[in-house]
Protein backbone atom coordinates (compact mmCIF):
# COMPACT_ATOMS: atom_id res chain seq x y z
CA UNK A 1 0.00 0.00 0.00
CA UNK A 2 1.14 3.52 -0.70
CA UNK A 3 0.19 6.26 1.70
CA UNK A 4 0.95 9.90 2.13
CA UNK A 5 3.57 10.60 4.71
CA UNK A 6 0.98 11.10 7.44
CA UNK A 7 -0.70 7.73 7.05
CA UNK A 8 -3.77 8.12 4.84
CA UNK A 9 -4.88 4.61 3.89
CA UNK A 10 -5.23 4.89 0.15
CA UNK A 11 -3.36 3.98 -3.00
CA UNK A 12 -3.89 7.53 -4.22
CA UNK A 13 -0.93 9.85 -4.23
CA UNK A 14 -0.81 12.67 -1.72
CA UNK A 15 -0.97 15.13 -4.62
CA UNK A 16 -4.18 13.54 -5.90
CA UNK A 17 -5.83 13.74 -2.49
CA UNK A 18 -4.76 17.36 -2.16
CA UNK A 19 -6.38 18.17 -5.49
CA UNK A 20 -9.61 16.42 -4.57
CA UNK A 21 -9.71 18.03 -1.15
CA UNK A 22 -9.18 21.49 -2.60
CA UNK A 23 -11.89 20.85 -5.20
CA UNK A 24 -14.30 20.09 -2.37
CA UNK A 25 -13.36 23.34 -0.66
CA UNK A 26 -14.07 25.23 -3.88
CA UNK A 27 -17.42 23.49 -4.35
CA UNK A 28 -18.36 24.08 -0.74
CA UNK A 29 -17.52 27.77 -1.01
CA UNK A 30 -19.59 28.01 -4.21
CA UNK A 31 -22.67 26.50 -2.63
CA UNK A 32 -22.28 28.69 0.44
CA UNK A 33 -22.23 31.71 -1.85
CA UNK A 34 -25.57 30.74 -3.40
CA UNK A 35 -27.15 30.01 -0.05
CA UNK A 36 -26.77 26.27 0.35
CA UNK A 37 -25.26 25.35 3.70
CA UNK A 38 -24.41 22.15 5.51
CA UNK A 39 -22.73 20.68 2.44
CA UNK A 40 -20.55 17.69 3.31
CA UNK A 41 -17.39 16.88 1.43
CA UNK A 42 -18.12 14.39 -1.32
CA UNK A 43 -17.17 10.85 -0.30
CA UNK A 44 -15.69 10.19 -3.71
CA UNK A 45 -13.11 12.86 -2.92
CA UNK A 46 -12.33 12.40 0.77
CA UNK A 47 -14.56 9.81 2.38
CA UNK A 48 -12.90 6.99 0.47
CA UNK A 49 -9.61 7.88 2.11
CA UNK A 50 -11.08 8.30 5.61
CA UNK A 51 -9.19 11.48 6.44
CA UNK A 52 -8.97 12.45 10.08
CA UNK A 53 -9.14 16.07 11.19
CA UNK A 54 -5.37 16.10 11.68
CA UNK A 55 -4.80 14.74 8.20
CA UNK A 56 -7.12 17.35 6.72
CA UNK A 57 -5.07 20.00 8.50
CA UNK A 58 -1.92 18.59 6.95
CA UNK A 59 -3.55 18.69 3.51
CA UNK A 60 -4.37 22.33 4.03
CA UNK A 61 -0.72 23.05 4.80
CA UNK A 62 0.20 21.64 1.37
CA UNK A 63 3.60 20.37 2.52
CA UNK A 64 4.30 17.48 0.19
CA UNK A 65 7.80 16.53 -0.80
CA UNK A 66 7.53 12.81 -0.57
CA UNK A 67 5.89 9.44 -0.78
CA UNK A 68 5.37 6.84 1.94
CA UNK A 69 5.43 3.10 1.39
CA UNK A 70 3.62 1.13 4.10
CA UNK A 71 4.58 -2.48 4.72
CA UNK A 72 2.17 -5.39 4.38
CA UNK A 73 0.32 -5.77 7.69
CA UNK A 74 1.80 -9.19 8.39
CA UNK A 75 5.35 -7.83 8.03
CA UNK A 76 5.08 -4.50 9.86
CA UNK A 77 8.03 -4.24 12.26
CA UNK A 78 6.81 -0.93 13.75
CA UNK A 79 9.94 0.92 12.64
CA UNK A 80 9.93 3.97 10.36
CA UNK A 81 12.63 5.24 8.02
CA UNK A 82 12.92 8.57 6.22
CA UNK A 83 15.02 8.45 3.05
CA UNK A 84 16.23 11.89 1.97
CA UNK A 85 17.14 12.27 -1.72
CA UNK A 86 18.57 15.33 -3.43
CA UNK A 87 21.87 15.34 -5.30
CA UNK A 88 22.77 16.72 -8.68
CA UNK A 89 24.86 13.79 -9.85
CA UNK A 90 24.29 10.28 -8.50
CA UNK A 91 20.52 9.87 -9.04
CA UNK A 92 19.40 9.43 -5.43
CA UNK A 93 15.89 10.28 -6.64
CA UNK A 94 15.96 6.89 -8.40
CA UNK A 95 17.96 4.80 -5.94
CA UNK A 96 16.19 5.71 -2.70
CA UNK A 97 12.63 4.85 -3.81
CA UNK A 98 13.90 1.45 -4.95
CA UNK A 99 15.51 0.88 -1.53
CA UNK A 100 12.38 2.12 0.23
CA UNK A 101 10.25 -0.40 -1.63
CA UNK A 102 12.60 -3.23 -0.61
CA UNK A 103 12.75 -2.09 3.02
CA UNK A 104 8.97 -1.70 3.27
CA UNK A 105 7.60 -4.59 1.22
CA UNK A 106 10.22 -7.22 2.12
CA UNK A 107 11.27 -6.11 5.59
CA UNK A 108 8.37 -4.34 7.24
CA UNK A 109 9.74 -0.81 7.63
CA UNK A 110 7.43 2.13 6.97
CA UNK A 111 9.48 4.21 4.53
CA UNK A 112 9.04 7.84 3.50
CA UNK A 113 11.12 9.12 0.59
CA UNK A 114 11.59 12.88 0.40
CA UNK A 115 12.65 14.42 -2.90
CA UNK A 116 14.33 17.64 -3.97
CA UNK A 117 11.57 19.59 -5.68
CA UNK A 118 11.53 22.47 -8.14
CA UNK A 119 10.87 25.97 -6.83
CA UNK A 120 7.18 25.69 -7.76
CA UNK A 121 6.89 22.14 -6.39
CA UNK A 122 5.73 20.78 -9.73
CA UNK A 123 8.57 18.39 -10.57
CA UNK A 124 11.49 16.60 -8.98
CA UNK A 125 14.54 18.81 -9.52
CA UNK A 126 17.79 17.63 -7.89
CA UNK A 127 19.54 20.75 -9.18
CA UNK A 128 17.48 22.89 -6.80
CA UNK A 129 19.65 22.92 -3.68
CA UNK A 130 16.96 24.69 -1.66
CA UNK A 131 14.21 22.25 -2.66
CA UNK A 132 14.35 20.52 0.72
CA UNK A 133 11.06 19.92 2.48
CA UNK A 134 8.84 17.49 4.30
CA UNK A 135 11.45 16.91 6.99
CA UNK A 136 8.76 16.97 9.68
CA UNK A 137 8.44 13.27 8.80
CA UNK A 138 11.62 12.81 10.86
CA UNK A 139 9.65 13.49 14.05
CA UNK A 140 8.20 9.98 13.81
CA UNK A 141 11.24 8.27 12.27
CA UNK A 142 13.56 5.71 13.83
CA UNK A 143 16.24 6.05 11.14
CA UNK A 144 17.38 8.50 8.47
CA UNK A 145 18.95 7.34 5.21
CA UNK A 146 20.47 10.36 3.50
CA UNK A 147 22.00 10.72 0.05
CA UNK A 148 21.95 14.47 -0.49
CA UNK A 149 24.68 16.69 -1.88
CA UNK A 150 25.27 20.34 -0.90
CA UNK A 151 21.66 21.07 0.08
CA UNK A 152 20.76 24.50 1.50
CA UNK A 153 17.66 24.15 3.70
CA UNK A 154 16.05 27.16 5.31
CA UNK A 155 16.26 27.52 9.08
CA UNK A 156 12.65 26.32 9.32
CA UNK A 157 13.29 23.32 7.08
CA UNK A 158 16.34 22.38 9.18
CA UNK A 159 14.48 22.26 12.49
CA UNK A 160 13.15 18.68 12.23
CA UNK A 161 16.60 17.29 11.40
CA UNK A 162 18.03 19.21 14.37
CA UNK A 163 15.41 17.61 16.63
CA UNK A 164 16.13 14.18 15.17
CA UNK A 165 19.89 14.43 15.73
CA UNK A 166 19.55 15.90 19.21
CA UNK A 167 17.87 12.63 20.23
CA UNK A 168 20.85 10.64 18.98
CA UNK A 169 18.77 8.79 16.40
CA UNK A 170 20.69 6.71 13.84
CA UNK A 171 21.75 7.80 10.36
CA UNK A 172 22.83 5.94 7.23
CA UNK A 173 24.82 8.08 4.80
CA UNK A 174 25.29 7.13 1.15
CA UNK A 175 27.89 8.51 -1.27
CA UNK A 176 27.59 12.32 -1.17
CA UNK A 177 26.13 12.37 2.35
CA UNK A 178 29.65 13.23 3.51
CA UNK A 179 28.89 16.64 1.98
CA UNK A 180 25.13 16.55 2.41
CA UNK A 181 24.65 20.24 3.22
CA UNK A 182 26.42 23.53 2.59
CA UNK A 183 26.07 27.23 3.22
CA UNK A 184 26.06 29.42 6.31
CA UNK A 185 23.11 27.72 7.99
CA UNK A 186 23.14 25.62 11.14
CA UNK A 187 21.15 22.84 12.68
CA UNK A 188 20.17 24.46 15.94
CA UNK A 189 23.06 26.15 17.69
CA UNK A 190 25.52 23.28 17.44
CA UNK A 191 25.99 21.92 13.92
CA UNK A 192 27.02 23.93 10.85
CA UNK A 193 25.64 22.67 7.56
CA UNK A 194 29.18 22.14 6.26
CA UNK A 195 30.02 19.99 9.30
CA UNK A 196 27.19 17.47 8.97
CA UNK A 197 29.44 14.95 7.23
CA UNK A 198 32.45 15.16 9.51
CA UNK A 199 30.47 15.24 12.77
CA UNK A 200 27.57 12.92 12.03
CA UNK A 201 29.22 10.44 9.64
CA UNK A 202 32.90 10.85 10.47
CA UNK A 203 34.04 12.27 7.12
CA UNK A 204 33.56 15.27 4.84
CA UNK A 205 34.18 15.69 1.10
CA UNK A 206 37.87 15.05 0.40
CA UNK A 207 38.54 13.88 -3.16
CA UNK A 208 37.95 11.38 -5.93
CA UNK A 209 40.56 8.78 -5.15
CA UNK A 210 39.71 6.80 -8.27
CA UNK A 211 39.41 8.12 -11.81
CA UNK A 212 35.92 9.58 -12.15
CA UNK A 213 33.86 7.71 -14.79
CA UNK A 214 37.00 5.75 -15.68
CA UNK A 215 37.75 3.55 -12.68
CA UNK A 216 35.26 1.68 -10.52
CA UNK A 217 35.30 0.39 -6.95
CA UNK A 218 35.21 -3.10 -5.44
CA UNK A 219 34.48 -3.79 -1.79
CA UNK A 220 37.04 -5.66 0.29
CA UNK A 221 36.18 -6.83 3.81
CA UNK A 222 38.32 -5.51 6.63
CA UNK A 223 39.77 -8.80 7.98
CA UNK A 224 38.86 -8.13 11.63
CA UNK A 225 35.21 -7.36 10.76
CA UNK A 226 34.17 -10.45 8.81
CA UNK A 227 31.69 -11.52 11.51
CA UNK A 228 30.07 -8.10 11.95
CA UNK A 229 26.24 -8.27 11.70
CA UNK A 230 26.12 -5.55 9.03
CA UNK A 231 28.22 -7.79 6.76
CA UNK A 232 25.96 -10.84 7.16
CA UNK A 233 25.98 -12.67 3.79
CA UNK A 234 27.32 -9.55 2.08
CA UNK A 235 29.75 -10.68 -0.61
CA UNK A 236 32.09 -8.40 -2.49
CA UNK A 237 30.25 -5.84 -4.61
CA UNK A 238 31.19 -3.59 -7.53
CA UNK A 239 30.33 0.10 -7.81
CA UNK A 240 30.91 2.01 -11.07
CA UNK A 241 31.17 5.22 -9.09
CA UNK A 242 34.81 5.65 -8.10
CA UNK A 243 36.41 5.37 -4.67
CA UNK A 244 36.31 8.54 -2.56
CA UNK A 245 39.28 9.71 -0.57
CA UNK A 246 38.66 9.17 3.17
CA UNK A 247 41.24 10.64 5.54
CA UNK A 248 39.47 11.85 8.70
CA UNK A 249 38.30 8.66 10.40
CA UNK A 250 39.76 7.97 13.83
CA UNK A 251 40.56 4.86 15.83
CA UNK A 252 37.09 5.17 17.35
CA UNK A 253 35.51 4.51 13.95
CA UNK A 254 34.87 0.94 12.83
CA UNK A 255 35.88 0.34 9.22
CA UNK A 256 33.94 -2.63 7.81
CA UNK A 257 34.90 -2.45 4.14
CA UNK A 258 37.64 -0.91 2.06
CA UNK A 259 37.35 0.15 -1.55
CA UNK A 260 39.69 -1.23 -4.18
CA UNK A 261 40.11 0.97 -7.24
CA UNK A 262 39.48 -1.08 -10.39
CA UNK A 263 41.01 -0.69 -13.84
CA UNK A 264 37.72 0.20 -15.54
CA UNK A 265 33.94 0.43 -15.09
CA UNK A 266 33.54 -3.22 -16.09
CA UNK A 267 32.39 -5.21 -13.02
CA UNK A 268 34.90 -7.92 -14.00
CA UNK A 269 37.84 -5.52 -14.23
CA UNK A 270 40.86 -6.18 -12.06
CA UNK A 271 41.93 -4.17 -9.05
CA UNK A 272 44.60 -1.60 -9.86
CA UNK A 273 48.08 -2.60 -8.71
CA UNK A 274 50.40 -0.23 -6.91
CA UNK A 275 50.08 2.84 -4.70
CA UNK A 276 46.48 3.72 -5.57
CA UNK A 277 45.31 0.67 -3.59
CA UNK A 278 48.02 0.79 -0.94
CA UNK A 279 46.38 1.43 1.38
CA UNK A 280 42.81 0.95 0.19
CA UNK A 281 40.45 3.73 1.26
CA UNK A 282 37.70 3.05 3.81
CA UNK A 283 34.53 2.20 1.89
CA UNK A 284 32.00 1.53 4.66
CA UNK A 285 32.22 2.25 8.38
CA UNK A 286 30.37 2.81 11.64
CA UNK A 287 30.69 6.07 13.54
CA UNK A 288 29.44 7.44 16.85
CA UNK A 289 28.37 11.07 16.78
CA UNK A 290 27.87 13.46 19.67
CA UNK A 291 24.83 15.70 20.01
CA UNK A 292 24.19 18.36 22.67
CA UNK A 293 23.66 17.37 26.32
CA UNK A 294 26.09 14.44 26.03
CA UNK A 295 23.70 12.54 23.75
CA UNK A 296 25.39 10.04 21.45
CA UNK A 297 24.09 8.55 18.23
CA UNK A 298 25.24 5.93 15.76
CA UNK A 299 25.76 6.21 12.04
CA UNK A 300 26.79 4.03 9.15
CA UNK A 301 28.33 5.44 5.99
CA UNK A 302 29.40 4.06 2.65
CA UNK A 303 30.85 6.15 -0.15
CA UNK A 304 29.12 3.84 -2.63
CA UNK A 305 25.50 4.59 -3.37
CA UNK A 306 24.99 5.95 -6.87
CA UNK A 307 21.82 4.53 -8.40
CA UNK A 308 23.89 2.39 -10.77
CA UNK A 309 25.95 1.13 -7.80
CA UNK A 310 22.73 -0.27 -6.33
CA UNK A 311 22.41 -2.71 -9.23
CA UNK A 312 24.68 -4.98 -7.17
CA UNK A 313 22.54 -6.94 -4.68
CA UNK A 314 25.35 -7.10 -2.15
CA UNK A 315 25.41 -3.32 -1.80
CA UNK A 316 21.64 -3.37 -1.35
CA UNK A 317 22.00 -6.07 1.31
CA UNK A 318 24.70 -4.05 3.09
CA UNK A 319 22.30 -1.11 3.42
CA UNK A 320 19.36 -3.28 4.47
CA UNK A 321 21.53 -4.99 7.09
CA UNK A 322 22.66 -1.60 8.40
CA UNK A 323 19.01 -0.51 8.73
CA UNK A 324 18.26 -3.54 10.88
CA UNK A 325 21.41 -3.09 12.94
CA UNK A 326 20.90 0.61 13.66
CA UNK A 327 17.24 0.15 14.62
CA UNK A 328 18.18 -2.64 17.06
CA UNK A 329 16.50 -5.39 15.08
CA UNK A 330 18.09 -8.76 14.42
CA UNK A 331 19.85 -8.78 11.05
CA UNK A 332 18.41 -11.49 8.76
CA UNK A 333 20.66 -14.37 7.76
CA UNK A 334 20.19 -13.55 4.08
CA UNK A 335 18.14 -10.40 3.64
CA UNK A 336 15.82 -10.38 0.64
CA UNK A 337 16.97 -7.53 -1.60
CA UNK A 338 15.06 -8.47 -4.76
CA UNK A 339 13.57 -5.50 -6.57
CA UNK A 340 9.91 -4.84 -5.82
CA UNK A 341 9.45 -3.02 -9.13
CA UNK A 342 11.73 -2.94 -12.16
CA UNK A 343 14.88 -0.88 -11.64
CA UNK A 344 16.71 0.54 -14.63
CA UNK A 345 18.85 3.31 -13.13
CA UNK A 346 20.27 6.28 -14.98
CA UNK A 347 24.03 6.67 -15.07
CA UNK A 348 25.48 9.36 -12.87
CA UNK A 349 26.48 12.80 -14.09
CA UNK A 350 25.64 16.48 -13.84
CA UNK A 351 22.87 18.02 -15.91
CA UNK A 352 22.03 21.50 -17.18
CA UNK A 353 19.06 23.63 -16.14
CA UNK A 354 16.88 22.32 -18.97
CA UNK A 355 17.31 18.62 -18.16
CA UNK A 356 14.80 18.28 -15.31
CA UNK A 357 11.96 20.36 -16.76
CA UNK A 358 12.22 18.26 -19.93
CA UNK A 359 12.28 15.01 -17.99
CA UNK A 360 9.23 16.15 -16.00
CA UNK A 361 9.70 13.58 -13.25
CA UNK A 362 6.93 13.52 -10.63
CA UNK A 363 6.68 11.98 -7.19
CA UNK A 364 3.85 9.78 -8.43
CA UNK A 365 6.24 8.19 -10.93
CA UNK A 366 7.73 6.25 -8.02
CA UNK A 367 4.55 4.76 -6.60
CA UNK A 368 4.41 1.00 -6.12
CA UNK A 369 3.98 -0.65 -9.47
CA UNK A 370 5.77 2.16 -11.27
CA UNK A 371 9.40 2.61 -12.32
CA UNK A 372 10.62 5.48 -14.52
CA UNK A 373 12.70 4.65 -17.57
CA UNK A 374 16.31 5.68 -17.27
CA UNK A 375 17.66 8.79 -18.92
CA UNK A 376 21.44 9.02 -18.90
CA UNK A 377 22.91 12.53 -18.81
CA UNK A 378 24.60 13.69 -22.01
CA UNK A 379 28.14 12.38 -22.32
CA UNK A 380 27.58 9.30 -20.14
CA UNK A 381 29.75 6.25 -20.92
CA UNK A 382 28.19 3.09 -22.20
CA UNK A 383 27.48 0.85 -19.22
CA UNK A 384 25.58 -2.31 -20.21
CA UNK A 385 25.49 -3.93 -16.76
CA UNK A 386 22.18 -2.74 -15.31
CA UNK A 387 20.17 -5.96 -15.59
Amino acid sequence: MIENKHGVGSIESWHAMQAKYMMNLVLKAFFLCIGITGLALDASYVGATELTAAQVAELEQDNDYGLTYSPPQDKNNQKSIVLLAGDEEYRSEEGLPMLAKILSQHHGFTCTVLFSMSADGAIIDPNNQTGVGGLAALDDADLLIIATRFRRPSAEQAEPLDRFLRQGKPVIGLRTATHAFTGKGRFGDWLNYDDFGIKILGERWVSHHGGHKVQGARSVVEPTQKAHPVLTTVDSFFAPSDVYGVINLTDADQVLLRGAVTESLDPQSKNVEGEQNNPMQPFAWLHTYEAPNEIKGRSFCTTAGAAVDLVDPNLRRLIVNAAYYLTDLEVPHHANVDYVDAFDPSFYGFTDEEFWPKRNLKITDFELGKSPARLDPPGSPEWPYRN
